[in-house]
């Protein structure tokens, strides 16, 4: 993004899902303590399964001064249970996907979905 704007900042937030409890945890935290007002925020989220990790980031975001209606959300693969506990939650949040996998396994695993995107690219 820096390449095509780039008076763009970056900033990094890792978050993982605990397998077992499904609960969200945060392992990297580089966001600022605030953001300027009327920052516009783009999140990065390779798959939107249950929705924990996209809320908890959200959440994180929004006590750091972002609007709603000033974040997108850009997922590979998104399911409805995250989308709507999305648009419950946050109203005014927009969320691009490249599809909507309809199924969620028993671990809350998107099937047939991309598996677990963060062992995948980061052996997590």
């Amino acid at each position: 993004a820096s390449s095509v704007l780039p008076a763009t900042k970056t900033y990094h937030l890792g978050l993982r899902r605990d397998e077992n409890t499904l609960q969200p945890s945060i392992y990297l935290n580089k966001l600022p303590d605030k953001f300027p007002e009327g920052s516009r925020v783009l999140v990065v989220d390779p798959m939107l399964a249950t929705g924990g990790t996209i809320v908890a980031a959200i959440d994180l975001l929004k006590d750091r001064g972002v609007d709603n209606k000033q974040m997108k959300i850009i997922s590979a693969v998104a399911a409805p249970p995250a989308l709507e506990k999305l648009s419950k939650k946050f109203p005014g949040v927009h969320v691009y996907t490249g599809i909507i996998d309809p199924v969620l396994n028993e671990k809350g695993f998107i099937v047939p979905g991309l598996g677990d995107a963060g062992d995948r690219s980061f052996g997590t």
